[in-house]
């Protein structure tokens, strides 16, 4: 049997955590997760809701940390979201896709690289923990999976520069094909954006570095 939401459970309330909170759409799983509570009184609070629309910082007192296994289909949404608070955070245990955990770990100038390893990496040390084949669940899904564990960064850039590097990213990396004078033109006089910091706009987006992103999105904040 898989680490579905009871066995994670469990293991979670089998540790030293003060308090578990479980959130879970599907009723069958609420149900089982029910009983949990009623095992451990005090202790496990079960939440059917939809994670997306669920703030985890204004539901759950500090310290607080993630674990979960992840629906694959709001996964990066869900994550990206979390990378907002991270601050809030003093970790995260994700489980993703194996693809989609590669592409959040990924290195600069490798075909995996985009927007979603800068936003994780620029706000987090990312460490992929652990590989499942589909045979580690029961049904089998079709696709391998893998663990990604994510420890915040000290420093907080807050909301107006996680924003920015939000349109950074979806820009840069919306036509990585193109060089990065083109393909941040929409962001207005890209290459006066590139100069600041002494990137050459000839570059592509996977070529920079998370230090580099956070350069320029910096500038590009600065400038208004």
């Amino acid at each position: 049997m898989g680490p579905g939401p009871g066995g994670l459970t469990r293991a979670l309330l089998a540790g030293p955590a003060a308090a578990v909170t479980a959130i879970e759409l599907d009723r069958r799983a609420v149900a089982a997760l029910a009983e949990l509570a009623d095992a451990h009184p005090g202790r496990l609070r079960v939440l059917e809701a939809d994670a997306l629309t669920i703030d985890p910082v204004a539901l759950l007192p500090a310290p607080r940390r993630i674990i979960a296994n992840l629906p694959y289909n709001i996964a990066s949404v869900l994550l990206v979201g979390w990378l907002r608070q991270a601050a809030a955070f003093e970790g995260m245990t994700l489980m993703f896709q194996q693809e989609v955990a590669e592409r959040i770990c990924a290195a600069p100038d490798t075909s995996a690289y985009g927007r979603l390893a800068v936003l994780a990496q620029w706000r987090c040390r990312c460490e992929l923990l652990l590989r499942l084949p589909p045979g580690a669940f029961s049904p089998p899904p079709k696709v391998f999976s893998a663990v990604v564990g994510f420890t915040p960064h000290a420093a907080d850039p807050g909301p107006a520069l996680f924003r920015t590097m939000e349109r950074l990213t979806a820009a840069a990396f919306g036509q990585r094909r193109k060089m990065l004078r083109g393909a941040l033109k929409g962001l207005g006089d890209a290459p006066g954006l590139l100069g600041a910091v002494g990137i050459a706009g000839e570059r592509r987006a996977e070529t920079l570095t998370v230090a580099e992103f956070d350069a320029l999105a910096r500038a590009l904040l600065a400038r208004g």
